[in-house]
């Protein structure tokens, strides 16, 4: 019944994707990157590049994946490659007859392209940028409904993390534990390798597990997130390993306030740029503006950055519904703590929904 609903899913993406090629007058279109692949035909495997386009769906991969490729994909021509996946394309674009072929520039490294043109003799290989990544911006109700697994997940393994935290414990330690229980609880694996951040770490955004020992009055910062059926999450808290001084507390409540503002701006045709500006505001205001040195948030589905991206400068488009995307504002303060709140939130057509429910209200969060 799974494979069924997900090949269905796959084929409607699919035919989107066709019609918007035939809307630039190109026949086909490669698609190499493995996201991408597995998005547009239901495919579980790897190494594996897909055609969309003229006539039926085409996947090449290869004798690992043959037998998962007939399941995964029944609706699909399949060539089961000895060759290069290059070898194999070119037989594929003369059976269908093409004479032009689509690729995404942003999938398709230089040194590929230069062995599609030497494999492709006479087929004139066209750019066309954005078309298959726009199709996972707004995530239809399947996706939806694997993301919220993906929290159920994520909010069971956090439930147990907490209550299994001990003083002393490293950095490294509590990500291992935590990505365990994430594990245990049904995920395929992490989202994302799994920061946790002691003191002086937690002031660098992407910091590294390392050796630093939680003691008390510590300072301690969790960015994690679970993976189920190839969709993710992604969510940050802090947790204080006792009393929390007067000024911890002011910022804790600054980020808090900065969130709560970008969640209430999001909505159906918000700019992308207007939910940052709102975030970005109240820790102004509050004087910690340079201390805020990353984008509000970013889309999320099957990898854990997607679009679009809630940032300052740099990002055109506005909000709609369907998308998921990270409200995620943080304040750093070098070689003392850092503080950053994030939750996932869907925009619907009439505003927003926050997806996720772990706690974060700052008196929840002593150890």
């Amino acid at each position: 019944m799974t494979k069924r609903r997900r090949t269905s899913q796959a084929a409607i993406r699919s035919a989107r994707l066709g019609r918007t090629l035939r809307q630039r007058d190109v026949p086909a279109m490669l698609i190499t990157d493995p996201v991408g692949v597995g998005y547009l035909s239901g495919f579980t495997g790897e190494d594996s590049w897909l055609v969309i386009g003229k006539g039926k769906g085409w996947l090449l991969t290869d004798s690992r994946f043959a037998e998962q490729a007939a399941v995964d994909c029944p609706n699909l021509a399949i060539t089961v490659r000895k060759g290069s996946l290059v070898e194999a394309l070119a037989k594929v674009v003369r059976r269908k007859g093409l004479g032009r072929l689509g690729y995404d520039p942003e999938a398709v490294s230089v040194a590929l392209l230069g062995r599609l043109r030497k494999g492709l003799k006479g087929v004139r290989l066209v750019r066309v940028p954005d078309v298959a990544n726009r199709l996972r911006l707004c995530k239809d109700p399947t996706e939806l409904k694997t993301i919220g697994r993906a929290i159920a997940v994520a909010a069971e393994a956090w439930a147990g993390f907490r209550a299994s935290i001990r003083l002393g414990m490293t950095e490294h330690q509590l990500a291992a534990d935590l990505d365990h229980r994430m594990r245990l609880a049904g995920a395929e694996g992490c989202a994302f390798p799994t920061i946790v951040a002691i003191d002086a770490s937690a002031a660098r955004p992407h910091a590294i597990p390392g050796r630093t020992r939680l003691k008390r009055g510590s300072v301690l910062l969790v960015d994690f997130g679970a993976k189920v059926d190839r969709y993710v999450c992604d969510l940050t808290r802090v947790l204080f390993a006792g009393r929390i001084p007067a000024f911890v507390r002011r910022v804790y409540g600054v980020v808090y306030d900065a969130q709560a503002a970008g969640i209430a701006r999001a909505g159906p045709g918000v700019a992308f740029t207007e939910v940052d500006a709102a975030v970005r505001g109240v820790i102004k205001e509050a004087g910690f503006g340079k201390r805020f040195r990353h984008g509000t948030g970013h889309g999320i589905g099957r990898k854990v950055h997607e679009g679009p991206g809630l940032a300052p400068r740099g990002v055109k488009g506005e909000l709609e519904p369907g998308m998921v995307v990270t409200v995620e504002p943080g304040i750093y303060l070098r070689g003392r703590f850092g503080i950053r709140i994030e939750d996932d939130v869907l925009i619907t057509p009439t505003g927003r929904t926050v997806l996720t429910h772990v706690e974060k209200d700052i008196d929840q969060m002593i150890l």
